[in-house]
């Protein structure tokens, strides 16, 4: 958990350069990149997020710091939000990496804004995390930190049709598996689902039955939804035969599983324990 000021550092950071990260429209692409580089810099170098957050370190001495790394090849809107980043105070030393990452999200959403594409990443996003969730084996080793980024790359690659996706769904995903940051990749696919769900303003709730779901089931799921969650809700609807029938049901961390699979599941496990 990060304390107050760094979460207050955060977001008057996401705040203050939003409307330029917008205005940027396509341009944004190349802030969310070069912002994530850094991250994964500041993730190698213990001892260079000391020195960005080092409270007696004046915040333009720790703004020459970032020039000198960057030495003038980044987008100038990217170094404007890293000596921000690096003049705010912070709860511990790691959190200014966690909000460079936030501000490279943010970027990726106003990118994919100006190409009116930000729903369709969300729900490709979602899609991804319901195939993978019943894939335990799969999860370990795309989550293993022992093993090197490469191979689990190389995983998710073989794993999913990244070639009918959006550029921004891969890239995203792959940086999941890649850097895991200390975190499971199914929780950082959650976690950037969420964040763009934020971003549009709504909730996304991903349903998978057997066959299409109607417009009326549709429409129903979305006023149920609305009303039980306080927001606009959208139904990103998952066709999988395996399911057998029902409904399986995912927004945030909740998973509500009615399908006709995990009801046998759940009697094949009883019958175990009573047999």
């Amino acid at each position: 958990m990060r304390g107050e000021t760094s979460l207050n550092s955060d977001r008057e950071t996401r705040e203050k350069f939003a409307s330029r990260l917008k205005a940027k429209k396509e341009g944004a692409l190349r802030v969310a990149t070069e912002l994530y580089d850094f991250v994964a810099l500041l993730d190698e170098n213990p001892r260079l997020e000391r020195a960005l957050t080092e409270p007696s370190r004046s915040a333009q001495d720790k703004g020459h710091l970032v020039d000198a790394l960057l030495e003038g090849q980044a987008d100038p809107l990217t170094v404007d939000i890293l000596k921000d980043l690096a003049g705010r105070d912070w709860s511990k030393v790691c959190h200014i990496a966690n909000a460079v990452e936030d501000l490279s999200v943010d970027a990726a959403a106003y990118y994919t804004d100006s190409q009116g594409s930000t729903l369709r990443v969300s729900s490709e996003l979602a899609e991804i995390h319901s195939a993978l969730i019943d894939l335990p084996l799969v999860l370990f080793r795309l989550s293993d930190e022992y093993s090197s980024p490469k191979a689990r790359v190389d995983l998710l690659l073989a794993l999913i049709p990244f070639d009918r996706l959006h550029p921004v769904t891969k890239q995203l995903a792959v940086n999941a598996t890649a850097d895991l940051r200390g975190r499971r990749f199914l929780s950082t696919l959650m976690w950037l689902i969420n964040r763009f769900s934020e971003h549009m303003n709504q909730v996304m709730v991903t349903v998978t039955t057997a066959v299409p779901l109607s417009d009326e089931q549709g429409d129903q799921l979305v006023r149920l939804y609305g009303r039980q969650l306080g927001k606009p809700v959208h139904i990103n609807s998952v066709v999988d035969p395996s399911v057998m029938g029902g409904m399986k049901i995912q927004y945030g961390s909740l998973v509500k599983d009615t399908t006709v699979v995990a009801q046998l599941q759940k009697l094949k496990r009883y019958m175990s324990m009573v047999g």
